[in-house]
């Protein structure tokens, strides 16, 4: 089978992408310590990888807290627990860019033309860089900038759950075979991996559980 590399966080939506990739593709799934609030969701990327059996997995680490601005990248800014207005400030300033950014070295390395990113811009927080206008364009981008698409092969970044609900996700997941107590999306989660319950994505997951009809494996501080 062809080469993808696959953006795989640890959470929901990133395991979700990998099932589906791996149906067509040889998965080389690619997890970024960027300095997170927590290495919880990295652990379950390992377990995840494990558990859907992707031919390599790396960690690249670099440092993103040296820019800070972020609840996730700054443990000065408190993770909200209330819905707001507007982008939240759990966005972690051109995150998606430095990732995606990394998977085109990784796939042009492997001769891969393919990049998953697990990206939705239905039930999401409100990234900017989770749009399809934007993964559009960084496509159009990395096609001018790699020396494999210069000389005929061009890079594709998949986004297979970009208009999906996230129970539409789960249903997906859950069909081939996700074992979704192995992920972590919780942007404060304690050191067992155990979710707050409280911040947005842990508000986000346990809906689209709720909405999927499927019962909410999430481990929960209380």
């Amino acid at each position: 089978m062809d080469k993808a590399v696959i953006l795989l966080s640890g959470g929901l939506d990133s395991a979700t992408t990998l099932a589906i990739a791996r149906g067509g593709y040889d998965c080389y799934a690619l997890s970024v310590d960027y300095g997170q609030r927590h290495h919880a969701e990295l652990a379950a990327a390992r377990q995840v990888a494990a558990a859907l059996g992707v031919r390599d997995h790396r960690i690249v680490s670099l440092d993103l807290t040296q820019f800070g601005g972020s609840a996730l990248t700054d443990t000065a800014i408190a993770v909200p627990t209330a819905a707001s207005e507007g982008i939240p400030i759990t966005y972690v300033p051109a995150r998606n860019t430095i990732f995606l950014s990394l998977a085109l070295a990784w796939a042009e390395v492997l001769e891969s033309r393919d990049i998953f990113i697990g990206a939705n811009a239905v039930d999401y927080s409100g990234y900017p860089d989770c749009r399809p206008e934007y993964l559009a364009a960084f496509e159009r981008m990395a096609n001018l900038a790699l020396k494999s698409a210069v000389e005929g092969r061009a890079m594709r970044i998949n986004a297979p759950l970009v208009a999906l609900t996230k129970a539409e996700i789960i249903g997906r997941g859950a069909a081939l075979g996700v074992d979704y107590a192995l992920t972590v999306s919780c942007y404060q989660a304690d050191a067992d991996g155990r979710a707050c319950g409280r911040c947005d994505s842990c508000r986000l997951r346990r809906q689209g559980f709720a909405a999927a009809g499927w019962k909410d494996p999430t481990r929960y501080q209380r």
